[in-house]
């Protein structure tokens, strides 16, 4: 039975029982509530058919690939041969966020992720900045991604029929080019499996992503042949300068291991499978990454490394002195890095359709179709705009961009994993985060000190970033919250 008319742990009437401005910036949002809501949507409900396997998929998916095939590159030339240490780095920091997304997924197994976990722990108004770095996290590293197939589908049109879409049809602007088509074809594509419903996309996902491991596995066996120790004997010529900055761009690598947590209201038995799903998938990333960045620089010189996307397609040319091979992995890193904008436009999705229930943005993205049981609507709006945001912006800023609104958002799981332990001790769990709250705390440290690592245009970009979704949010979600307009029974007592 769901306790929505218990008092407050704390016996002191909540904050959001008081009709002031300041207040309802605070209400929080009852957990009971945001599990009782699951699944609802305008006109239909989510389906659940997702198992531990499927939810393991999403989260590689939306993550395995980004850094090795698309960053990569961009990250050697900051740290050198300790790019390895980067990518360990960047994976701690993954890592303590992930103990606490475990946790509070498995204990509010909802679509929203971490927005909605910020709602049941700090308020509306932290849960809306946390909903909108999210936006920031899953859209524009959708689009960031998708730059990168468009750079990998020209090596393979190369290597196998001679021919390259022009620079103008395959460079944003910035690049060289006028407009990035590949990018928004691979957004199109991922749109159309989506639209088709939750099972049907997370099967043809579990296909890419058995193609992408099986394409990094192939490239450390034949990569490993040209294995120099020389090219390690100078492991951190930038110093650890170096290797904070490049583990702050390889944290855009790890985005998307929280994927899992957005389907909390499609997995058929979410207390139980998220939690391992999120730790599992973190753990083959991490394990991969450091693998095939360690044969990539022992193959090649570090100094010879280049922003060039395909940079892994051309360490196999070079070591086989063939290009067969490189044109072999360019085709996997097609489908490889098709799988990451599919799980990621869904992950965005499901959170936009967590918002729309709550009122904070427009009703068209909780819109569910009784026929696929998917919010067709809102994704046909984010796959639009993500693919048109693709073809115009350059990789690098979007990248980085799309870091530190995850770092943030990270961040604040890590306070509410915390709060909610201390408001709500009794709640089942589970999954626990061990030595709580000294892993979360080292957790939002850790977040802390890589944004510091980013550039001070990543910061401005942010800064403006956020001012548009605070004005947003009191011009709209302010006065439209349903949380505002309809309290829980346990906040009318």
């Amino acid at each position: 039975m769901l306790d929505q008319g218990a008092p407050p742990h704390n016996g002191r009437p909540a904050a959001s029982q008081s009709p002031g401005a300041g207040a309802r910036l605070m209400r929080r949002k009852p957990v009971e509530r945001l599990v009782a809501e699951g699944g609802q949507g305008e006109g239909g409900s989510l389906r659940r058919s997702l198992g531990l396997w499927q939810l393991t998929m999403i989260s590689i998916g939306a993550t395995l690939g980004t850094g090795i095939f698309v960053v990569l590159g961009e990250a050697v030339p900051k740290a050198g041969p300790a790019v390895t240490l980067s990518f360990v780095i960047a994976g701690l920091t993954a890592l303590f966020s992930a103990l606490s997304y475990a946790e509070l997924a498995g204990t509010i197994p909802v679509s929203g992720s971490s927005y909605s976990y910020a709602y049941a722990t700090m308020g509306e108004l932290i849960a809306w900045v946390c909903g909108w770095c999210l936006m920031l996290e899953y859209g524009v590293s959708v689009a960031a991604v998708a730059v990168g197939w468009g750079e990998y589908l020209n090596e393979l049109l190369d290597g196998t029929i001679g021919v390259t879409i022009p620079a103008a049809l395959s460079a944003p602007p910035g690049d060289g080019g006028i407009f990035n088509l590949p990018a928004l074809i691979v957004v199109l594509l991922a749109m159309a499996f989506l639209m088709g419903g939750a099972r049907e996309s997370a099967r043809a996902n579990t296909v890419m992503v058995i193609v992408k491991i099986g394409a990094l596995v192939l490239f450390c066996v034949i990569g490993v042949q040209g294995f120099r120790s020389g090219n390690y004997e100078n492991f951190m010529p930038l110093g650890m300068a170096g290797v904070s900055a490049a583990g702050a761009t390889l944290f855009f690598s790890y985005i998307g291991f929280d994927a899992a947590s957005t389907a909390g209201e499609e997995a058929k038995n979410a207390q139980r499978d998220l939690p391992r799903a999120i730790l599992l998938s973190l753990a083959i990333i991490t394990a991969l990454y450091v693998l095939v960045a360690a044969v990539a620089v022992g193959a090649k010189p570090w100094q010879r490394f280049t922003d060039s996307e395909a940079s892994l397609a051309q360490i196999m040319s070079d070591v086989t002195g063939q290009t067969f091979w490189g044109t072999l992995l360019a085709f996997c890193a097609v489908i490889a890095i098709a799988s990451v904008v599919l799980t990621v436009l869904y992950g965005q999705t499901r959170i936009l359709f967590a918002m729309s229930r709550d009122g904070l943005v427009p009703k068209v993205f909780g819109r569910v179709s009784p026929k696929t049981g998917t919010p067709r609507a809102n994704t046909l709006i984010v796959s639009l705009f993500c693919g048109v945001l693709a073809a115009a912006i350059p990789l690098g800023q979007l990248a980085d961009a799309t870091s530190i609104g995850t770092l943030f958002a990270f961040a604040l799981v890590n306070v509410a994993v915390v709060v909610l332990r201390r408001t709500r001790p009794e709640m089942p769990r589970t999954f626990r985060v061990p030595l709580s709250p000294a892993l979360p705390a080292v957790g939002f440290a850790f977040c802390l000190w890589m944004m510091g690592s980013l550039s001070t245009v990543t910061w401005v970009v942010f800064g403006v970033w956020m001012a548009v979704g605070l004005v947003f949010y009191f011009l709209y979600g302010y006065r439209r919250s349903r949380l505002a307009a309809a309290p829980a029974p346990s906040e009318a007592k």
